[in-house]
Formats: C-alpha cells, sequence, structure tokens
C-alpha cells in the first residue's frame, strides 16, 4: 500500500510517500520520497527540497499559491530525478494532519465535505494551521479526485481530558461555547507513549508517562493508562511553556494592561505573544535555541535559556503531581532530542525523586534510547518524533476496515 501524507502548516508543507505491506511494521519506515516546502524563502517564490534514494531536488517556484506549489511538489514522485513511482494513480491513501478537531472528531476520519466544513469553521480556533490544512487537502482532490483521504487531529489525542483539566476558571457558559483546553501535539505524544511502552517491553496502562514535544513549539502531557490526563497547550497552541516565539502562560492582566495603556490591539497581541515572545523576544538574537546557545556572552541569551529550563522545570512537576508518579520521562522534537543540556537540567531537577541521567548517554544520545542510569527510579528516553509515519498508520487501518 502506497500512503501519501501530508503535514502542512502556516509556511511549510513537509510530505512523505511510504510503501506499507502487511502485516504493519512495528518500528518506522524511510519513506520512498520526502519533500519539504518553504513559504518563508522569498515573497512569492516556495523553495522546494525533494529526497529520495535516487536523488536530490532543490528548486524555486514562483508561486505563493498551494495548489500550484502541491501540483509540482506531486510532480517529482512520478518524474525526473526524484521519480520512485510510475504514476500518482499509485497512491492508495492520503493523510492530512490537521490541527484542530474541535469536541467532535476525536479520532481519524475519512475526509467528506461535512469534515472540510468542520476544519474551516474551527479555523476561528487555529487561524494559523486548519486553513493550511484544508488547502493541502482541497489540492490533492484536484489533483487526484478519487484518492481516499484521512485527517488525523492534533487535538484528538487530548479528548479524553477530564473535566477538571478541560474546563477554565471562567464563566462556565463559555465551556459551552467551545471554550476549553483542547492540547495539540497529540499525534506525537501519543506515538511517544506508544514506542515508549515497545523499548521499555511494558504495557502501556501500566506506565505513568510524561512526554516533552520540544521544538519551536513546546508541550508537554502527563499520559497514564495511555491515556492523556492533563497537558501544557490549552485552548490554542499558545499557553503553557515558553517557546521559540510564543510566550506560553503569562498573567492575563499584563494583556489588559497593554491594551488599556499601550493601545495594543488583539491583532498586535497576537503578534507579541506568538511571533515576538519567547526565547526571541528575550534573547533577541533568535527562536532557534542553537543561536542562543551560541551567544555565550550575552547575558540576555543567557536569561532566556534560565528561563526556558524553569518553565521547563515547573511544568514538568504540574505533570507529576497529576501522575501521582513516574515511570518515564520522554524528550522528543527538535529540542527534545538535539540539546543534552536541555535534558540534563531536567532531570537534575528531579534527583529528589530518584531520577538520575547517564552523562555519557545523554551527551551521545541516539534516537529511541533510554538515557537513565541503571538505579533510576524512572527511565528516561529520547524518541524522534515521527508524527508523518504514526499518520501513515492511522492510514493503513482505515484503509483495511474498507
Amino acid at each position: 500500500m502506497k500512503i501519501l501524507v501530508l503535514n502542512a502548516g502556516s509556511s511549510s508543507q513537509k510530505s512523505c510517500l511510504y510503501q506499507v505491506d502487511d502485516p504493519f511494521p512495528n518500528l518506522p519506515l524511510e519513506p520512498l520520497w520526502e519533500a519539504k516546502v518553504n513559504w518563508t524563502y522569498q515573497q512569492g517564490t516556495a523553495e522546494l527540497k525533494v529526497k529520495t534514494s535516487r536523488g536530490i531536488l532543490q528548486q524555486e517556484i514562483p508561486s505563493d499559491r498551494r495548489l500550484e506549489v502541491v501540483a509540482q511538489m506531486l510532480d517529482t514522485l512520478s518524474q525526473g530525478d526524484t521519480q520512485v513511482i510510475d504514476s500518482l494513480s499509485e497512491i492508495d491513501i492520503v493523510g492530512h494532519r490537521v490541527v484542530h478537531g474541535g469536541q467532535d472528531y476525536r479520532t481519524p476520519t475519512i475526509v467528506t465535505p461535512e469534515v472540510k466544513d468542520a476544519i474551516i469553521h474551527l479555523a476561528n480556533f487555529a487561524p494559523v494551521h486548519n486553513p493550511a490544512n484544508l488547502e493541502g487537502i482541497e489540492a490533492v482532490e484536484q489533483i487526484l479526485p478519487d484518492v481516499t483521504q484521512i485527517a488525523v487531529f492534533d487535538t484528538a489525542f487530548h479528548s479524553q481530558l477530564p473535566l477538571k483539566a478541560a474546563v477554565y476558571p471562567i464563566p462556565y457558559s463559555f465551556f459551552e461555547q467551545g471554550i476549553r483546553r483542547y492540547g495539540f501535539h497529540g499525534i506525537n505524544h501519543q506515538y511517544c507513549a506508544e514506542r515508549t511502552a515497545q523499548l521499555l517491553n511494558r504495557d502501556i496502562k501500566s506506565l505513568r508517562l510524561v512526554t516533552c514535544h520540544l521544538g519551536n513549539g513546546c508541550s508537554l502531557a502527563a499520559i497514564k493508562d495511555g491515556i492523556s490526563i492533563d497537558t501544557t497547550m490549552g485552548f490554542t497552541p499558545l499557553e503553557g511553556l515558553m517557546m521559540g516565539s510564543r510566550s506560553g502562560s503569562i498573567d492575563p492582566g499584563i494583556l489588559i494592561h497593554l491594551e488599556r495603556e499601550h493601545n495594543y490591539n488583539a491583532d498586535k497581541l497576537d503578534e507579541m505573544l506568538n511571533k515576538a515572545a519567547g526565547l526571541k523576544g528575550i534573547s533577541g538574537i533568535s527562536n532557534d535555541i542553537r543561536q542562543i546557545v551560541a551567544a555565550t556572552n550575552n547575558s540576555r541569551a543567557q536569561l532566556a535559556i534560565d528561563m526556558y529550563v524553569r518553565s521547563l522545570i515547573q511544568h514538568i512537576g504540574a505533570m507529576l503531581i497529576t501522575l501521582g508518579g513516574l515511570d518515564a520521562l520522554v524528550f522528543t522534537g527538535g529540542v527534545g532530542e538535539n540539546q543534552p543540556f536541555i535534558r540534563a537540567a531536567a532531570c537534575e531537577a528531579l534527583t529528589f525523586i530518584g531520577v538520575k541521567l547517564n552523562a555519557a548517554k545523554n551527551e551521545d544520545a541516539p534516537i529511541d534510547t533510554d538515557i537513565a542510569q541503571a538505579e533510576s527510579s524512572a527511565r528516561v528516553l529520547v524518541i524522534q518524533a515521527q508524527e508523518d509515519w504514526a499518520i501513515a498508520k492511522e492510514c493503513w487501518k482505515i484503509a483495511k476496515m474498507q
């Protein structure tokens, strides 16, 4: 079975093609074809990069229209030096990451007109991502009109949050209008929980896990019995940890003050909180932690790192209390997988409960590895984020039921 996965963001588009045969593999397969489109390269131009075993392609596409760019991207599947199939008609099913599924979409779902209407309606809650997700779906509809498409929702894994975690302490009528904690990064939090159980050879229902998805966006999940019972992101992906360019949780009174005293409107607040805050706002350098770490003599860079670590530790502590203990702490995402000092700082704060990191393993951690000492009270794992593979797995399940 050939499964195409589209993972659309506001300024980028990641795509993979997998060849998956029965039975479904226990470990992620390497994709036959990988593509990434970057729309921030130059205004009115998309930068396309394609990688296969046959070759690598880099080119600029003079268009900012997603349909045109996706069409050219998919052409590289069956043409030129990156060809891996003879025809696009060989694709059996297409899966899409959709950031917000609201209260109604709690499982992967075949795309129908009703599902598309829901995705655009929920763009009110995820204005940066859901429209881009829908554009990817509609592009495939025009290019491959007969193929089944599956929407896999980032919020779905958190849909079983208990009410005490989901409801905000504001008038209850707002909850009845859909203002609640939804949580995000659910596709990867769920994958990491399942992969942890596999690596530890444990039943997932016997594990208390804190999964730390640390990238430009950051979130934690408290997972018990295989279910997300708490998470740091909320109604939007802005709540929770300090992030690359997002503030995370702050005193909402600050926003009232800025509106009243400094003439900030909703758009200006949105820009500040989502794009000019976090590591970028404090350091004045970048939202990329690698660039901040490199600025060793910059006091604001050091402050940004110290604040980032403090935020991470605080929120891990909250997840531990929710779980009532810890069997494994998991690091994933670009920062979680590639910044040993962040993992070390988090684990150092947990020595009081007996967490002990193997320093040598931490410094040179290959993917999907336990980096805790043998006598540690909890395991510490580094797991490679595999959102695309997780989406492919859901597509395979649905295809087998049809």
